[in-house]
Formats: C-alpha cells, structure tokens, sequence
C-alpha cells in the first residue's frame, strides 16, 4: 500500500513548481485516492453509531463494513496501478527531454559551424551577433583614439610652429643687432694714420 496520506501543500508545489505533465497528474491521481479513501473511511466511522437489533441488521452492517474496506483497497490498489503507468510516462517524459539536449550537444559538422558563423557574423540590427558588438566596440575605441591623436598632433604642430617663429625672431633679432653694430663700428671707426 503506497498511499500517502500528508499532502499537505503538495498540489500547490507542483501547482508552483510547473515540472513534467505527468507529475501533474500523478498529484491530481493521489488528491482523487486520498478523497475516496477519505470517503469510505467516514462510511465506516457512521457505521460505528448505527444500531443493530436484529441479526440481520449486525449482518447487514458487517457487510457494508466489508463492502467499504474493499472500496478503501481498491482505490488505494488503482492507485498502485496507475503509480505504475505513471512512472512510465515519466521515464518517457524525461526520455524525450534527454533526447532533445542530445541533439543540441551533438557535435556539429564542419559545414554546420561555418554556416553558424555565417550567421551569426551577418545577423540584423535586431538581433546583433557578439562579432558585431565588438566591432561597434572596436570602433568607438579606433575613433577615441585617433582623435586623442588628432588633438595631440595639433598641439605639437602649434609648439614646433611657435619654437620656429621665435628662432626665426629670435635670428632677425640677432642679425639686425648685428647689422647696427657694424654700421656703428663703420661711422665712428677711427682711423689714425700716421704720416
């Protein structure tokens, strides 16, 4: 006898647990056994209070006590039975899951992971593949970057072109100093000669 009689929060479980259709109704078989069982044995309780005078009566009541112990056992038996086809279904169940994740960890054939590939590197808007995410990525990197160096060329460029402009001032300076000394050296220049 493999009736189990605290269910207590077990519909609500597979209620909440959604798991296989079969144990779904393995739970709804159980709640149905445990409700005629319930039944009868509420039958036998009556039993007790009922009065017998005759012999008839006190047969008539062994009877129906037989007649409800054979119910009780025949449920809990049909129970049993479909305890049995339920495990089956089960096994089929789970059977079919295995299968499917079989199929999909199947090694792939070379053309298979070419054509994923073509797929996945070709995929829309919509549905953007992990190699076009990182080229997006790749790319803001690329124009980060060269603007950084953009930035940093024209810095460079501004600082050589005003080195070169103060040297070349720095030249005209010199060469005009220069050009003023001789000329000074020119007009008061004595000359002594001795004669």
């Amino acid at each position: 006898m493999n009736v189990n009689m605290n269910t207590s929060g077990l519909w609500f479980r597979s209620l909440v647990s959604g798991g296989l259709k079969s144990t779904q109704q393995k739970m709804e078989r159980q709640a149905e056994c445990e409700n005629k069982i319930t039944f009868f044995e509420n039958q036998k309780e009556s039993l007790k209070n009922m009065q017998c005078d005759t012999l008839e009566a006190i047969e008539r009541k062994l009877e129906m006590l037989h007649s409800y112990e054979d119910q009780i056992t025949a449920a809990k038996q049909e129970y049993n039975n479909e305890q049995m086809w339920h495990i089956l279904d089960e096994a089929k169940e789970r059977g079919e899951k295995i299968a499917e994740e079989a199929e999909k960890m199947k090694p792939k054939t070379e053309e298979e992971r070419k054509e994923e590939l073509k797929e996945e590197a070709l995929q829309t808007e919509e549905e953007k593949g992990e190699l076009t995410e990182s080229m997006e990525e790749i790319s803001d990197i690329v124009e980060e970057v060269s603007e950084e160096l953009l930035e940093e060329t024209e810095e460079q460029m501004i600082e050589q072109a005003e080195d070169s402009a103060d040297a070349l001032i720095d030249q005209k300076v010199i060469k005009k100093i220069s050009e003023e000394e001789m000329r000074e050296d020119k007009i008061y220049k004595r000359i002594d000669l001795y004669v």
